[in-house]
């Protein structure tokens, strides 16, 4: 038995410091997982139970680290969002996990950015229709590279920021999060079966706006490095 039309390339991500390579299975997003966020966006900040998106896998776009990459700005839109995340990656998976356990499944973390057709989400929004058009198109989520959390740890707190061409747009703080990375492991776990390879990107604090082609983006987060992009 053979298939029938070429194998599509498996995505991966890689690990700080090492020529390894860690497969991705599925990418969920959490929304509005920061207070500041969330009024700016129009929602409400109380802990309210948390929603997820998702992408696919191959949407996720390799940052390799010290390097400026380009990220192509993308067809069917006026206004390009950027959102600087910290990115969980999974090292095993299972169901209703429990939240004091729920750290233990991480293998590491990395600095990510959700890229968002913000006209497109919000039309779907007003249409009550799926977000995948404004969420998930190509390379919408630039990914830099994994650190492994027996090396990072499990940062609960640190700055995260994104600037462009210099003027910092985003700033914040990991413990500013409305859900904790362990909260967020345990919640998908009651509605999916987790598995290793499994991406989360743990939210955006507030500043999110537009980038035009020519400009560069650099999201940092305290402990993970920087991620450069140059929107062409």
């Amino acid at each position: 038995m053979a298939y029938v039309i070429p194998t599509p390339p498996l995505s991966a991500l890689p690990i700080a410091g090492s020529r390894d390579l860690l497969p991705v299975r599925r990418v969920y997003c959490v929304g509005r997982n920061y207070a500041a966020h969330a009024r700016e966006m129009g929602g409400d900040p109380t802990r309210e139970p948390p929603f997820f998106f998702m992408k696919p896998a191959d949407a996720l776009q390799v940052v390799p680290e010290g390097q400026t990459v380009d990220h192509r700005y993308p067809p069917k839109t006026q206004n390009y969002h950027f959102e600087v995340e910290l990115v969980v990656v999974l090292a095993k998976g299972g169901r209703d996990i429990p939240v004091s356990d729920a750290l233990d499944h991480v293998f590491g973390y990395a600095v990510g950015l959700d890229m968002t057709r913000r006209d497109l989400q919000d039309e779907a929004k007003q249409l009550r229709r799926p977000w995948e058009l404004g969420k998930a198109g190509d390379f919408s989520g630039p990914v830099g590279p994994i650190h492994p959390a027996t090396e990072a740890g499990h940062p609960a707190k640190g700055a995260i920021s994104l600037s462009v061409d210099g003027a910092v747009k985003q700033k914040a703080d990991l413990s500013d999060m409305v859900w904790s990375v362990a909260e967020q492991i345990a919640y998908l776990s009651s509605y999916f079966e987790l598995a290793p390879g499994d991406v989360i990107f743990a939210g955006t604090p507030e500043g999110v706006g537009a980038v035009t082609q020519g400009q560069t983006m650099i999201g940092a987060i305290e402990g993970l490095g920087e991620i450069r992009l140059r929107v062409v």
